[in-house]
């Protein structure tokens, strides 16, 4: 899982944010799609770019395109995942975003609400926010009285 971080967590938030505020969403449009959206938050590029990035190197959904990810390719889609992967995701959250599959984060749900539709637009809100929930207890989980007495830095950002 991503490492828990101010700077990841706020991406996460933004993406929610959009969605929340009529952002575009179509499952099978790689801009616009779970990792579309969140794509955008960190890359800055629009929808639009990031699909036409997506079909002019492979075919595929992001699970495809990142199964078949080389950093070294120059393709424009492996160029979006890099810069994804060095904000600080890994590519296994990445496909579980698209998937809405992750155990760690589906065990967070209800167990009556577990069960996520993965192109269904509510249902990648709440994983979004279950997702920040995570990572903000893993963040709080890592900072101890002792750091706070040395006055040591208590999260990345």
């Amino acid at each position: 899982m991503a490492k828990a971080s101010i700077s990841v967590i706020q991406a996460l938030l933004k993406t929610v944010e959009n969605l929340e505020k009529g952002a575009a969403y179509q499952w099978g449009h790689m801009g616009s799609c779970n990792c579309g959206n969140l794509a955008q938050v960190i890359t800055n590029r629009d929808k639009a770019e990031i699909h036409k990035s997506a079909m002019r190197s492979r075919h595929g959904d992001w699970n495809e395109q990142l199964i078949d990810y080389c950093p070294t390719s120059g393709l424009p889609i492996d160029h979006i995942i890099d810069e994804m992967v060095s904000f600080g995701f890994t590519r296994a959250d990445l496909a579980h975003l698209e998937k809405l599959s992750d155990p760690q984060i589906l065990r967070q749900l209800p167990a009556n609400n577990r069960y996520l539709k993965h192109n269904h637009k509510p249902d990648v809100i709440l994983y979004l926010k279950t997702w920040v929930k995570v990572l903000e207890n893993e963040l709080i989980d890592g900072i101890s009285l002792e750091d706070v007495k040395e006055g040591k830095e208590l999260v990345t950002v």
